[in-house]
């Protein structure tokens, strides 16, 4: 039957969020069109490797205590993290993904009368955390597809309270350097809290890639966010993590949900920290493909920005949706990029060297 219309109006800056739009699952895809034989998924910057060994291991041990409730704190993941990189354990914080953090921030340090400042153009969720809070969202164009920290500078207001910025930026892939950042925080007000988002901070090895955790060391008020979603191959066992002082975390922990990490991934953490074998070949397969994926671009004439990530963003010098059905079509699935304000390009993760002739393959085809 058909279900009534509530006459409960909800409150204004919740009818204007948009939701958040992931990339097509395979299954979705597959339903929708009824394709047959092998569906490559190149829309979410999974690691194309898989899961870690060491973490999927684990996770098929920890299934024997799925009856239990999972460690509410996180202890021993939060433990090995800041063993990691030399934080206390007070300075860490747990999420159901890196996302589940973000409006913990915004709740707990924005609100009405409050403004943030993030990358019009960079990951969209920033926008919808801020919305969560009731909070003024200004958005500052970037320049040459990166982060224009000095116009982010010239944003500030009075009732600015938080910056994001994503290092490398998702959907562009470049990146804020060392000598940028320094030089940002200095002039920032004491008052304004910086969330730094290195969800691709494996991926980098760049000598002009900030240290974040010496920030932490000087007492600068920042965030900073990592993934176990992207080298470690854990997207879908949803585990995030990030640091910062230990008031900021203490605060952050009374919001989140009790419980919010499951058990079987908690395990998979502290066993995916210790597969230094697949972190190492989750790098060498994207700087591989990263080599060949660019020569590729060029000789079909496509423009694309260099990347820090696992993905590169491609502009087909045309509405980019044709493109993406086409690719579906030939069982392959990329990412619109068009909520993000760039509807001639498509952002493509890196794939096995397999996936990536097959991408290439595909595009001639199409194209």
């Amino acid at each position: 039957m058909d279900i009534l219309l509530s006459m409960i109006e909800a409150r204004d800056f919740v009818r204007k969020i948009r939701p958040y739009k992931p990339g097509k699952p395979i299954e979705e895809v597959i339903r929708e069109l009824n394709l047959k034989g092998e569906i490559i998924k190149l829309a979410s910057n999974e690691n194309p490797l898989g899961t870690s060994p060491l973490a999927l291991r684990a996770m098929k041990e920890a299934l024997n205590e799925s009856f239990l409730y999972p460690d509410d704190n996180c202890f021993y993941l939060r433990r090995k993290l800041a063993e990691r990189t030399n934080f206390k354990q007070e300075n860490t914080i747990v999420g159901n993904g890196s996302v589940e953090i973000l409006p913990l921030i915004t709740l707990a340090y924005l609100g009405p009368g409050h403004s943030a400042i993030v990358s019009k153009g960079s990951f969209i969720w920033y926008k919808i955390a801020v919305k969560i809070a009731a909070g003024e969202l200004i958005e500052v164009p970037q320049k040459n597809y990166a982060h224009d920290l000095k116009a982010m500078l010239d944003a500030v207001k009075s009732n600015t309270k938080l910056i994001f910025i994503d290092n490398p930026i998702n959907p562009t892939g470049t990146m804020v350097t060392k000598d940028e950042i320094d030089k940002f925080l200095k002039q920032i007000p004491e008052n304004i809290l910086v969330i730094l988002d290195e969800a691709y901070y494996e991926y980098i090895n760049h000598p002009d890639y900030p240290d974040s955790s010496k920030y932490l060391y000087e007492g600068k008020n920042i965030v900073i966010l990592r993934t176990f979603s992207k080298i470690y191959g854990l997207a879908g066992a949803r585990l995030g993590y990030g640091f910062a002082n230990s008031e900021i975390i203490s605060n952050l922990m009374k919001l989140r949900i009790s419980f919010n990490v499951n058990r079987i991934s908690q395990h998979a953490g502290l066993a995916a920290l210790d597969d230094y074998e697949h972190v190492e070949n989750g790098r060498k397969i994207n700087e591989a493909g990263k080599e060949f994926l660019y020569d590729a671009y060029e000789k079909l004439g496509l423009f694309y920005v260099p990347t820090y990530g696992n993905f590169v963003f491609v502009d087909f010098n045309k509405d980019s949706l044709t493109v993406f059905e086409s690719l579906q079509r030939h069982g392959i699935i990329a990412r619109t990029i068009k909520e993000y304000g760039f509807p001639n390009a498509l952002r493509i993760t890196i794939g096995t060297e397999k996936q990536n002739r097959k991408l290439i393959k595909t595009l001639k085809k199409i194209l």
